[in-house]
């Protein structure tokens, strides 16, 4: 039966933020994301008519979007994080110009998110496969292992439904992605975001994140770092460095943000499913605080354990 043309956005709505999210698990940044769910949803109404039904609507619009993301990865690459372009730094050497031809994973706001509850058969719960560290370890996977593993084992479609999205066999699903669980959990943490925040407690984290935003505020330095924890990373891109360590963490914050005469403003947010904060600051050509970017915040034990603040204002919604 073809699915009539003039239906197609009203069948399509409900599948729309699932879409946007398999678009950001490929792909690390928002942006390519939404461009890519217009153009799986362009190409969809496109070829509406040919639509035959023997697959679920879901099925076939997943099957567009996968391969829409396949040929983003082969034309720009993988995203990268400032770690992975080498060592902590040393704060007493400043900061280098940043580097802007670099393609930065980005952050996924929260706001406007609809997140849908996680297929029986899946391996990782939504908001713990767009946490940033899971974001960051697909970005080392090849493109294709990249795909067989969202689909599996984030998305629950089966071997066969796997297979037949990418145009391959089961085999070789079964293979690539026992190479791509190999290497994420490699990579990954112990523990998901989403386990350390139930530990902690909803109250908990508000306080903690309220703390920082009040600290950062007042430009406290010795407040800010009291809710690290001792082994915290900061990075910044798109600048390369990063840091590790509350000394380190400290000697930069005094040195440039959070200098004396800065003036910031700062609001609790949200963003890949953990706390986050959005910064502005003060610029007094204009005499209004400007949005400067979004700083995303990971607990563990001790406190913070790492923020990385995406220095974009277009990043903030």
């Amino acid at each position: 039966m073809t699915l009539a043309s003039e239906a197609f956005a009203e069948q399509v709505a409900p599948l729309r933020p699932g879409l946007l999210l398999h678009c950001y698990r490929m792909l690390g940044s928002s942006h390519d994301a939404e461009d890519a769910v217009q153009e799986t949803l362009l190409r969809g109404w496109r070829g509406v008519d040919r639509f035959e039904g023997r697959s679920s609507l879901r099925t076939w619009l997943y099957t567009v979007a996968t391969n829409v993301c396949l040929r983003e990865i082969e034309r720009r690459g993988r995203r990268l994080v400032p770690v992975d372009l080498g060592s902590a730094a040393d704060p007493a050497d400043g900061l280098a110009a940043p580097l802007t031809e670099t393609v930065w994973l980005g952050p996924l706001p929260d706001a406007g998110i609809t997140w849908e509850s996680s297929p029986v058969d899946a391996v990782y719960e939504q908001r713990e496969a767009v946490e940033l560290a899971f974001v960051a370890a697909l970005q080392h996977l090849p493109a294709l292992q990249r795909a067989v593993l969202v689909l599996r084992d984030v998305l629950a479609f089966s071997a066969a439904e796997t297979a037949e999205i990418l145009d391959t066999s089961v085999a070789s699903v079964t293979s690539a992605l026992a190479r791509a669980r190999g290497a994420v959990r490699a990579v990954l943490p112990k523990r998901s975001q989403q386990e350390v925040l139930r530990e902690v407690g909803d109250r908990q984290v508000r306080a903690t994140v309220a703390a920082f935003v009040a600290a950062w505020e007042r430009n406290d330095v010795d407040a800010v770092v009291a809710l690290l924890a001792e082994d915290v990373e900061m990075s910044m891109p798109p600048f390369a460095e990063w840091y590790r360590g509350r000394a380190a963490v400290a000697a930069f914050l005094t040195e440039l943000p959070l200098r004396p005469g800065r003036r910031w403003r700062a609001e609790p947010a949200s963003a890949n499913g953990q706390p986050a904060i959005t910064l502005m600051v003060w610029d007094a050509r204009v005499g209004a605080f400007l949005t400067h970017g979004l700083s995303v915040l990971t607990f563990g034990p001790g406190g913070i354990t790492g923020f990385t603040t995406f220095l974009d204002p277009a990043v903030v919604r």
